[in-house]
């Protein structure tokens, strides 16, 4: 990127699992142990698999959770979460530092709470980041995206959502949105395309490259 060129987006906002934390395997488990917890169909390997090519809708369909119960089982979840360490994929810390270097400010909305996210994170990432919303409810990311962005001062139109799920890409299209799909999270790429994305991320120098127009030397995830 030359030094008069603009990044095409003022605002990179971030999904946490999946997409910065390589959280997939524990997530399969913290879903077989919520499972026998509250009482729903038994989830074994080959399920968490085909779970992969789904939405979450489907997936609260199929084990037949009432809704009034998805946020017990979400602060369930995030309980497990606190007590196993988590990794950032590698390059992640090099991008969350670059990125606002280069006048695109970092948000992230996640699911997890904020205290696991510092915690991976660390307290020199954490400051990198300018917006945080966490616990966000299974369907409610629309509705944070939103007031990230009006909070940010950035019109929908110059931000982008970057995460791993079917969910995600609804959400950033409710928000007016772009969204940026990642290759190396839970819903699989081929899914994810079919949602036609703004952009399919084949990795973290990708990522980079198209949100500040230039490579910024990570590694791929």
């Amino acid at each position: 990127m030359n030094a008069t060129s603009r990044p095409p987006y003022d605002l990179a906002i971030f999904d946490f699992d999946g997409t910065l934390a390589d959280t997939l395997a524990q997530f399969g488990s913290f879903v077989i142990r919520a499972a026998e917890r509250f009482g729903m169909p038994p989830i074994d390997e080959a399920r968490l698999e085909r779970f992969r090519d789904a939405d979450a809708k489907a997936i609260v369909k199929e084990l037949r959770v009432p809704f009034w119960k998805l946020p017990r089982i979400a602060r369930y979840m995030r309980s497990l979460a606190a007590e196993e360490p988590i990794s950032l994929f590698e390059g992640v810390d090099t991008l969350l530092r670059a990125l606002p270097a280069r006048g695109v400010a970092v948000s992230i909305v996640t699911s997890n709470s904020e205290a696991n996210v510092r915690r991976a994170l660390g307290e020199d990432l954490f400051r990198t980041i300018d917006r945080f919303e966490c616990g966000v409810s299974l369907y409610g990311k629309a509705s944070r995206l939103r007031k990230v962005a009006r909070r940010s001062g950035v019109p929908p139109e110059r931000a982008i959502y970057v995460g791993d799920e079917l969910r995600d890409a609804a959400a950033a299209a409710s928000a007016r949105m772009d969204f940026g799909a990642v290759s190396w999270g839970y819903n699989r790429a081929e899914v994810l395309r079919a949602r036609s994305p703004r952009h399919l991320f084949a990795d973290l120098d990708d990522l980079a490259a198209k949100l500040s127009g230039a490579g910024l030397g990570t590694s791929a995830a």
